[in-house]
């Protein structure tokens, strides 16, 4: 087939894709894939030989270029080189596999725990090795897209509840049959929204319909609970999600992705799950990095505390200025821009002023909800903040977002 001359859906798509990916560069409004060439103390970076703040970093304590997290790194690359022997199953596992693991189980108060090569990759497995045909799981709307994926690839019957709906919740599961087994999966932090699932409802819905819990806490842990450990210490209950997921690559500076939970779950998944079997092990450098900051969470609590103020400070900030900052309780401050053109203006303003942001326009969220996805972390000093802020004013006023 000629790649440059077909005309069939699959050419469509493509041609459509990039038609808009190129009118946008044209407008100078296209602003993903910016390479960043250097980080300057976790909250600046250079990008196309300009100095930015940044404000778009899931770094949430600022651990990114921690020197301890460093010198883990480097001290796993010259004891173990830079990759493994293979898969984790045969060859692959090396004794800092094992080391995070124990790490993350104890971080996470749960027997054992076992980490993947993506947090994408994670959801993707787990959930579809866990359920199949007549099973149920039943996901919030707004769950992240791996989450979906999962629930698809499984092949088990897929229901969504309204966005931290309880009462809706509550009707989907009284629409599964009782015998059939069921798994109720939520966002801890909604990673569009910014805002908290309401866990002791779903956990007390959970055990009435007899279902299992799932949660993504991607953008939860070091957020959420006085030490970090994530939506459990928030709402002051103990152990009671059955999957605990989580990511190592946004408050942890690593790659990857981990369950944590019971023996019985954890070695089941090592000996089931296609993406643990067949996917090769996380590098010594990563798995290193990731197990140090699990530990510099807990010795510098100074950091979560931290980013609770800032994050105060920039919604406070925002919203008395006229912006709508929907229903966010987190680092993740989404600016509401409306249509999709007006979220790629406000970027536009923003990075022309230093301001490193960005936008989620449809499809990834729904048209007319476009918006810019502002972070903070624990990096920023207070006054810079109250920069980032009246720049996003001015842009505001500039493109007509506010008056």
């Amino acid at each position: 087939m000629d790649f440059n001359t077909a005309d069939d859906n699959v050419m469509r798509r493509i041609r459509a894709m990039n038609q808009r990916v190129q009118g946008l560069k044209e407008a100078d409004l296209y602003f993903y894939n910016l390479p960043v060439q250097e980080i300057k103390g976790g909250a600046r970076v250079v990008v196309q030989g300009r100095e930015m703040g940044m404000y778009a970093s899931y770094s949430y304590l600022g651990l990114l270029g921690h020197p301890r997290i460093n010198r883990a790194a480097k001290e796993a690359i010259d004891r173990f080189g830079s990759g493994t022997h293979g898969v984790r199953t045969l060859a692959g596992t090396l004794t800092i596999h094992q080391e995070l693991e124990e790490t993350i189980a104890a971080f996470k108060h749960a027997e054992a725990a076992i980490t993947f090569s993506s947090g994408y990759a994670t959801n993707l497995t787990v959930i579809s090795t866990l359920m199949g045909r007549g099973d149920y799981v039943i996901s919030d709307k707004l769950n992240h897209a791996s989450i979906v994926d999962g629930c698809l690839m499984s092949g088990a019957e897929f229901r969504r509840f309204r966005h931290n709906d309880m009462e809706d919740l509550e009707r989907r599961l009284q629409q599964v049959p009782p015998d059939a087994a069921k798994l109720v999966i939520a966002d801890a932090v909604f990673s569009m929204d910014g805002d908290i699932i309401d866990l002791p409802r779903v956990v007390e819905l959970c055990r009435k319909y007899n279902a299992w819990l799932m949660i993504d806490e991607a953008h939860s842990v070091g957020v959420l609970g006085e030490t970090g450990r994530g939506i459990e210490e928030h709402f002051g209950m103990e152990d009671v999600i059955d999957i605990k997921m989580g990511t190592l690559s946004k408050t942890i500076p690593s790659v990857g992705g981990y369950v944590a939970g019971r023996k019985e779950l954890i070695n089941y998944l090592r000996h089931a799950s296609r993406a643990y079997i067949f996917s090769a092990a996380l590098p010594p450098a990563q798995a290193a990095a990731a197990n140090e900051a699990f530990k510099v969470i807990l010795d510098e609590p100074w950091r979560i505390q931290r980013l609770r103020e800032n994050t105060e400070i920039f919604i406070k900030g925002l919203k008395s200025a006229g912006f709508d900052t929907m229903l966010t309780q987190t680092a993740i401050v989404p600016i509401l821009c409306g249509s999709d053109e007006r979220a790629f203006m406000m970027t536009r303003a923003c990075h022309h002023r230093d301001i490193f942001v960005l936008p989620v326009v449809s499809p990834a969220v729904p048209e007319g909800l476009a918006r810019l996805r502002a972070t903070v972390t624990a990096a920023h000093e207070p006054e810079d903040i109250e920069h980032a802020i009246e720049v996003m004013i001015e842009s505001g006023r500039e493109i007509g977002l506010i008056s």
